[in-house]
């Protein structure tokens, strides 16, 4: 029987982490662009826009991450379409984080004074050059924290893409775990990589809190 050290199972489990990390990364930087969409739509003066958006957040977060991974890889495959692993969690993971974050944003946007739309548009800014230039610097300072503080569902919901078969943290920590029977080992190790990827994000997140709580105060 081979005999498997502690380093040796790291090893394994940091080659794998280097996919949850780009996994997260996509998921959040795609999920922002589509969030971003989706907030001009939810807060757009178009029913039909508004309507689209309400919907689409309802769905995203109405439904279990788990069954959206599962219609994103085998639901193609119904019509003879094969979806790599990595594509299906890709988008799966943008959909999903684009609904949060631009419901995170739209909170953050109608918290902004409605003075300050009337007063844009008595300079006659048309409803894009509002928000550009006007709404969307304020309503950043107030979504940082939240937004941040969302990345750290990002990478937490990248271990479900494990059931589709996408080789990531938690699935490699099984896969490390059949071959080597040391499954406390194994976990305490994977465990302590999540700790260690979400930790810094949540502390940034509380960090940049109370900072926009001080300089509210002072204001």
């Amino acid at each position: 029987m081979i005999e498997f050290s502690t380093w040796d199972i790291l090893r394994n489990l940091l080659l794998a982490t280097r996919w949850t990390i780009l996994l997260s990364l996509v998921s959040f930087a795609g999920g922002g662009a589509v969030g971003l969409l989706v907030l001009f739509l939810r807060i757009s003066m178009r029913k039909a826009a508004r309507v689209f958006a309400k919907y689409y957040i309802e769905l995203f977060q109405g439904t279990p991450l788990l069954m959206q991974l599962f219609i994103a890889f085998f639901g193609l495959g119904l019509f003879g379409i094969d979806v790599p692993a990595w594509l299906a969690a890709g988008v799966a993971l943008i959909l999903w984080t684009a609904s949060f974050l631009a419901e995170i944003w739209r909170g953050c946007v109608e918290s902004i004074n409605r003075g300050q739309w009337e007063a844009s548009a008595s300079l006659g800014m048309g409803r894009l050059q509002q928000m550009r230039y006007v709404i969307l610097p304020q309503a950043l300072k107030i979504a940082v924290p939240p937004t941040v503080g969302f990345s750290v569902q990002v990478v937490k919901g990248t271990a479900l893409t494990s059931i589709i078969g996408f080789v990531e943290l938690s699935k490699a920590g099984t896969v490390v775990t059949n071959a080597t029977f040391q499954p406390f080992t194994v976990y305490g190790l994977v465990a302590l990589i999540y700790f260690a990827l979400c930790w810094p994000l949540s502390k940034s997140s509380q960090v940049l809190e109370r900072k926009l709580n001080v300089a509210h105060r002072n204001h």
